[in-house]
């Protein structure tokens, strides 16, 4: 199997969106996924791009795709990236393609002079974790994530 990991583009907004949507029914979330191919081509290849994107291939077929951008740590001085998605089709797993895609990443993240590559994983992703250890990463105890949405947002905006 021959994996190709490239840029997205435009073009590739149908596919991103595909799998957004099959990683969104992967995590039991298909209720919260309301991504359209406008504003994913809106907010990914815009005036101002909130994110990047790579795709990973297989022999020419869409394999899998990874969704960051980059952060910053006021400890290090320096900014990080933090890898919002990352997708291979049930089918493609364990050939080596998000192996691939997180190779790229760390790659980008040293090429770019950034200080930490992260992210989250569910709790309940054993593979997903299983994956990540074989890695070299390390979960960040006494760490949650936070999250303010919808009212909440709005309420705190508003006050």
């Amino acid at each position: 199997m021959t994996i190709r990991i490239r840029p997205a583009t435009r073009a590739d907004v149908p596919r991103i969106l595909d799998l957004i949507r099959a990683l969104a029914e992967y995590e039991k979330l298909s209720h919260e996924c309301v991504a359209t191919e406008e504003a994913l081509a809106a907010t990914l290849f815009g005036e101002r791009p909130a994110a990047e994107v790579v795709m990973a291939e297989c022999d020419g077929e869409t394999a899998g795709f990874a969704l960051f951008f980059p952060t910053y740590s006021t400890f290090l001085a320096r900014p990080g990236l933090y890898l919002e998605d990352l997708f291979v089709h049930p089918h493609l797993r364990g050939h080596g393609v998000g192996l691939a895609l997180m190779r790229h990443l760390a790659r980008l993240a040293v090429e770019r002079g950034y200080g930490r590559f992260e992210w989250s994983v569910l709790d309940w992703n054993a593979p997903a974790i299983a994956f990540y250890r074989r890695l070299g990463a390390v979960p960040m105890d006494g760490w949650t994530v936070q999250r303010l949405t919808g009212d909440a947002l709005r309420a705190l905006a508003q006050s």
